[in-house]
């Protein structure tokens, strides 16, 4: 909140602490986010945590196949509230020992997830870095598609057809390749330097094709890198994103892919109140987005490095 993001997209979290803190915002706690929640991933190997809040799912310590388990999980996830679904439909980057190009569910697990989360009024974002994964998550009908690091022309061209948003998280590849980073390990640096070229070409045909593109960060806040949105709006516009719609990337078209449209996201008569100020003109140079000067969140200060008392 401190950064400027008064209502955030989570995508996994153990123990449903993003549904604790959305409803602590909801309650009028100022001094947090809203939150869209997702608890925990749906994917092959569930976090140990997992367990401790649905001893019930002992089964799935084998791992997680076959169109009923997901089902399984996926309701379980709706039974806690969450706003949405994410599914891990390639391995993550972040790891040494996974390959963020391989593929996890086949097409009728897929399918599956994304008809659960339906019938339950969700919609289901995806990780995937790989091509086939992406796209065979699109074809089962996700929502979004987080990182898309290796997306195909043809690929996108699908996004394209049948609306769906994408979160390229590039700052988290960024991250990827800093030594002081949040990752601090050899192997993902090289595959950092050898995944961001890559990535932000990405970023640059999915901006001319006319992707919804999304600003989302996927790195922790004020630890080891201190990257935050702004950062993922200053990227996302030396990738190819005027300013302006880098800033929509972050803002206006983040809530409309979150599905809080209708009341934050833009500043207009009747929204929340949810807004930042910044020391200049971001439209001059887009770095000025990262000079944080005062946040207001559903109307009340929660931010200010003005010294200037403001007005009642």
């Amino acid at each position: 909140l401190r950064s400027g993001a008064t209502t955030v997209g989570e995508a996994g979290v153990n123990h449903f602490a993003d549904i604790g803190l959305r409803e602590l915002n909801h309650k009028g706690v100022v001094d947090v986010p809203d939150v869209v929640a997702a608890g925990y991933h749906i994917r092959t190997h569930p976090a140990d945590d997992y367990f401790l809040d649905f001893p019930q799912d002992v089964d799935l310590l084998g791992g997680v196949h076959g169109t009923d388990n997901v089902r399984l999980m996926v309701r379980e996830m709706a039974s806690r509230g969450v706003n949405r679904i994410k599914v891990m439909a390639t391995e993550r980057a972040g790891l040494p020992d996974t390959d963020p190009r391989i593929r996890i569910f086949n097409d009728e697990e897929l399918a599956a997830i994304v008809d659960e989360a339906n019938k339950a009024g969700l919609w289901t974002v995806a990780h995937a870095h790989g091509d086939e994964g992406a796209a065979a998550a699109v074809r089962a009908g996700v929502h979004c598609i987080e990182h898309g690091t290796y997306l195909s022309d043809d690929t996108l061209r699908l996004m394209k057809q049948k609306g769906v948003y994408l979160d390229p998280t590039v700052t988290a590849t960024v991250d990827l390749t800093d030594p002081e980073g949040e990752y601090d390990d050899p192997v993902l640096q090289i595959r950092g330097r050898s995944m961001l070229p890559i990535a932000r070409e990405m970023v640059g045909r999915a901006w001319k094709m006319g992707i919804k593109i999304v600003a989302g960060t996927d790195t922790t806040y004020f630890d080891k890198n201190n990257r935050t949105m702004a950062d993922e709006i200053i990227e996302l516009a030396g990738d190819g994103l005027p300013p302006m719609d880098a800033i929509k990337a972050g803002t206006s078209v983040s809530a409309e892919e979150l599905g809080v449209d209708k009341r934050t996201g833009s500043i207009r008569a009747g929204y929340e109140a949810d807004f930042v100020i910044v020391g200049r003109n971001p439209l001059e140079d887009i770095r000025h987005i990262a000079d944080v000067l005062m946040v207001v969140n559903n109307g009340r200060l929660a931010l200010n490095r003005m010294n200037v008392a403001p007005r009642p």
